[in-house]
């Protein structure tokens, strides 16, 4: 899990220097590509449902599973890259938002707020601590900062599989379960600047926000110590 998430996180520090105007998102897919099998690993989104491409990337009013294509980026987007990868059975997820030229100070507020609903979500991680306390702390902050919480999308258990238990929800809920030391699992929080309502395009992957709001999404991959919890997809 350590190696996984070390790779994928490394990946999203590399790739930033490509991350321009003019270029697609294609071309940022092929570049992830090329980084992860040439190191002996696989792109665990490729053929994932369907999925077609290697990374997920959502600009602007996209919420989430955005796919690569041909579309050049423009001065001023803001662009979210999900990159996860396999490695010895284990897979390691993460996300991260990169301005795109010069981003006017509402997107770059909106980018803090969403780094700081995570890391607020991560500090409270801990054994026996319920898992609605993320939620309920994430969408507590967003709503202080002036954002709403996007419910349709939460964090997942993921390890020797890519989803599954538990559900981490980014909203305020009753969820009564509790972490547990060895559980690994990841916060993906989605801020938006607008209504909390997306729909779905053609793909049956795109999620968009219905009133065209921009939106936010970082993830780490962490894991439940004994003492409280270590955030894998963490370089320092």
């Amino acid at each position: 899990m350590m190696q996984s998430c070390l790779f994928a996180k490394r990946i999203l520090k590399e790739i930033k220097s490509e991350v321009k105007p003019g270029i697609t998102t294609d071309s940022l897919d092929k570049i992830v590509h090329e980084m992860i099998v040439n190191n002996g690993l696989y792109p665990s989104a490729l053929n994932y449902q369907h999925f077609p491409k290697s990374i997920c990337t959502s600009i602007n009013n996209v919420a989430c599973h955005g796919i690569p294509d041909d579309r050049p980026l423009k001065d001023g987007d803001i662009l979210n890259i999900d990159v996860t990868v396999f490695l010895n059975g284990y897979h390691g997820d993460c996300s991260e938002m990169y301005e795109v030229g010069t981003v006017d100070s509402e997107g770059k507020q909106l980018i803090k707020a969403a780094d700081i609903c995570l890391q607020k979500a991560i500090a409270i991680c801990k054994p026996n601590e319920r898992f609605c306390s993320i939620g309920n702390i994430i969408e507590d902050t967003a709503n202080e900062l002036g954002y709403n919480v996007i419910p349709a999308y939460c964090g997942h258990g993921i390890g020797s599989y890519f989803h599954g238990a538990p559900d981490i929800y980014h909203f305020r809920n009753n969820d009564s379960k509790v972490m547990r030391p060895g559980m690994t699992f990841t916060i993906e929080p989605v801020l938006t600047q607008g209504s909390k309502e997306v729909g779905i395009l053609e793909d049956n992957w795109t999620a968009v926000t219905i009133d065209y709001a921009r939106t936010a999404q970082v993830e780490h991959t962490i894991l439940i110590t004994d003492y409280g919890c270590e955030i894998l997809t963490r370089l320092e």
